[in-house]
């Protein structure tokens, strides 16, 4: 069984944000799975698919980014997910923007959510997507820029980004290992 988490805010007034970027990724994993959204249950919207007789569980956190571990913790306890088969996508500030990065494990960077995840599971071992919204055309702190809406002329480059993300997700999740999916996409 494995959890796929897209890191995001639930409120439609960041749907379009740089901070929702893993709320759209996952959205694009769970189309690819051919799951929906259909179901809340530990502070969070879920999906569920199959592949090759191996459930997947894809979720977007309800609670707010910064309180994001709640519902990671929540959902590996109820589903008792072992870390190698969890995989959370999030927007991160330390690549440049339309950059998607996949990684086995590592610390939370500048990331709330990802401080979060981290500090209520206890664990760093785990696969994360990373989409790079660093625009050096930007000066504005990064808890405003983050929550901002994104630049009508940079909506294809995320999108096609989300989309990559799901694909690599959707890839992870049918049992490659996350040394091949690296090998792949990075």
């Amino acid at each position: 069984m494995y959890l796929i988490v897209g890191l995001g805010n639930p409120e439609k007034q960041y749907e379009k944000t740089y901070h929702n970027l893993g709320y759209i990724a996952v959205g694009d994993a769970a189309e690819k799975l051919g799951a929906k959204f259909k179901k809340k249950e530990c502070e969070a919207s879920v999906a569920e698919a199959f592949v090759g007789g191996e459930k997947i569980v894809l979720a977007r956190p309800l609670t707010y980014m910064n309180n994001s571990g709640r519902a990671v913790k929540q959902l590996m306890a109820k589903y008792k997910i072992p870390p190698e088969n969890l995989l959370v996508i999030y927007d991160d500030y330390d690549l440049p923007k339309g950059k998607v990065r996949i990684r086995a494990g590592g610390s939370a960077g500048t990331h709330n959510g990802m401080r979060s995840v981290i500090g209520e599971t206890g664990l760093t071992n785990f696969a994360r997507i990373r989409i790079g919204i660093r625009d050096e055309e930007v000066n504005i702190p990064i808890i405003n820029y983050v929550l901002s809406e994104i630049r009508k002329d940079d909506y294809e480059l995320y999108g096609a980004a989300c989309k990559k993300a799901g694909e690599e997700a959707a890839v992870f999740a049918s049992g490659e290992t996350i040394e091949k999916v690296m090998g792949k996409y990075n």
